[in-house]
């Protein structure tokens, strides 16, 4: 098959140095050291005394959370560069080791300070109450309160730092072992005779293309990829499946949902309505789908045809025009979003060319206040990726403003978080729009940002009922087969 023209995004690669200067900086093992060292001064200073508080004891609580914060940062630090180095190389046996040696360590600073939360909850409910609404706790009362939401599923402190530690072992390990295989996989991409060899991520941006020879190649290759495997994939999902089960039943949540619900704040029930008024209008997305094979002069719709583009001259975008146009998108929203925005791309804080090993899809890490946000994507060239730029550096902005709330309150739930990035989204959506007036190219950008919404409403949705099914054989089956998950 002939060779590829470069990619534009070339050379496009995050500085990390602001974390920490290379995989040997000594700074890293000092600040574990130290972290390590710090910990253990807290217990022995704290101990006992956060369960023994009273309302007139707030400024010594304030003192002590001021202190954890800062001592979760440090510690924090190592794990949140070798998780960043690891997912720009997932193949390189020192970024896996350094990934190791950062979460095990963090694991035995962390030993000393789980029985913070363990006494925090056991205030009496009336005493914490008045605790929190004491004016100098102003700024962490949301962090108090929602340590005490998750009391009722919290466990003995002997059974709160084995889990800790067994977590290394468990889902981690294997949510590990996931992205490296994903990121090494070859998949067979054939077509018009020729023959070569593709990452997931290359075959997937073919799925793209307006030409549907490629688009089914890519099908094919992308399942013949998947199915050399299969054998470690569906393990590694019933492991997973399997260790979250478990989890939900020693803490005792009523279901497998809980953990996630309580931890993007939002009530069951809530869930449950959103849910039911996306699926009574799946007839929507089944509507849409048929006018866009009639647009297509496709009769039958297959599951390769589902992201196909147009027919229109939609150009490719190479990196300097995405740049460009996301770069417009957040000025003409806001001066200091754009401000921000440069900043990523002027201190190169963002990773976006293609290589072997690197971890596919798409994020932003919040990292830690005293540094920054960092942004990894795998840009394909496709009009496609600005709106994945987009998205991102709406994450990024957000997470960049909002290190002034401090390490232990500066992420936020994904039901807020998803707001900034397809905010972003939709800020450049409408600069593409302006770009590109021709009306076929508009409505072929219309039926993007349709779909675009699909998958994040409805497919979620499918995705979520999916999950349910599959937790719920698991649990009466036991350990499922490839084809079981696949009917399922």
């Amino acid at each position: 098959m002939s060779q590829s023209p470069p990619n534009s995004a070339a050379g496009i690669n995050w500085d990390l140095r602001d974390l920490y200067q290379s995989l040997d900086d000594p700074a890293i093992d000092k600040d574990l050291a130290k972290a390590l060292k710090r910990a253990k001064a807290f217990e022995k200073k704290y101990r006992g005394r956060i369960r023994a508080l009273k309302p007139s004891q707030a400024k010594a609580l304030l003192k002590a959370i001021v202190e954890l914060e800062d001592l979760f940062e440090q510690m924090d630090r190592p794990v949140v560069y070798a998780m960043l180095v690891h997912s720009g190389k997932t193949d390189d046996p020192k970024h896996g080791a350094l990934l190791a040696r950062a979460q095990e360590q963090r694991t035995e600073i962390n030993k000393h300070l789980i029985f913070f939360d363990l006494e925090w909850v056991e205030v009496a409910k009336s005493d914490a109450k008045k605790i929190m609404a004491k004016s100098s706790l102003k700024k962490y009362r949301h962090w108090l309160e929602q340590k005490r939401v998750w009391k009722p599923y919290y466990l003995s402190e002997p059974e709160e730092k084995l889990l800790d530690t067994k977590a290394l072992t468990g889902r981690s390990a294997f949510g590990r072992l996931f992205e490296e295989t994903t990121a090494s996989m070859k998949c067979p991409f054939t077509h018009n005779g020729e023959s070569a060899e593709v990452s997931v991520q290359e075959i997937l941006a073919k799925l793209y293309d307006p030409d549907r020879t490629v688009r089914k190649a890519a099908a094919d290759g992308l399942s013949k990829g998947l199915e050399g495997q299969a054998r470690l994939l569906t393990f590694i999902f019933n492991t997973v499946v399997f260790d979250h089960q478990t989890d939900c039943q020693i803490r005792k949540y009523p279901d497998v949902m809980a953990a996630r619900n309580l931890a993007n704040e939002i009530d069951a029930k809530v869930v449950a309505a959103l849910m039911t008024a996306t699926e009574k209008n799946y007839p929507l997305v089944q509507r849409y789908y048929r006018l866009k094979g009639k647009l297509l002069g496709i009769d039958h719709l297959c599951d390769y045809d589902r992201y196909a583009p147009l027919p229109s001259e939609m150009p490719n975008c190479d990196w300097p025009t995405a740049r460009a146009i996301v770069q417009e998108s957040y000025d003409a929203f806001s001066p200091d979003a754009g401000g921000v925005i440069r900043t990523f791309f002027e201190k190169n804080w963002i990773d976006a060319e293609l290589r072997p090993g690197k971890r596919g899809g798409a994020f932003s890490s919040s990292a830690v206040p005293s540094a920054h946000p960092y942004i990894l994507m795998n840009f394909t060239e496709r009009l496609r990726d600005v709106m994945t730029l987009a998205h991102e550096l709406g994450h990024g902005v957000h997470q960049y403003l909002s290190r002034g709330q401090g390490y232990l309150q500066c992420d936020t739930p994904l039901t807020t978080a998803e707001m900034a990035s397809v905010f972003g989204e939709m800020l450049t959506f409408r600069r593409l729009q302006e770009r590109y007036p021709e009306p076929k190219q508009r409505l072929a950008m219309l039926c993007g940002k349709i779909e675009d919404a699909f998958a994040t409403v409805f497919r979620q949705v499918v995705l979520t009922r999916f999950e349910q099914s599959l937790h719920a054989a698991r649990e009466k089956q036991g350990e499922l087969a490839a084809t079981q998950i696949n009917e399922l």
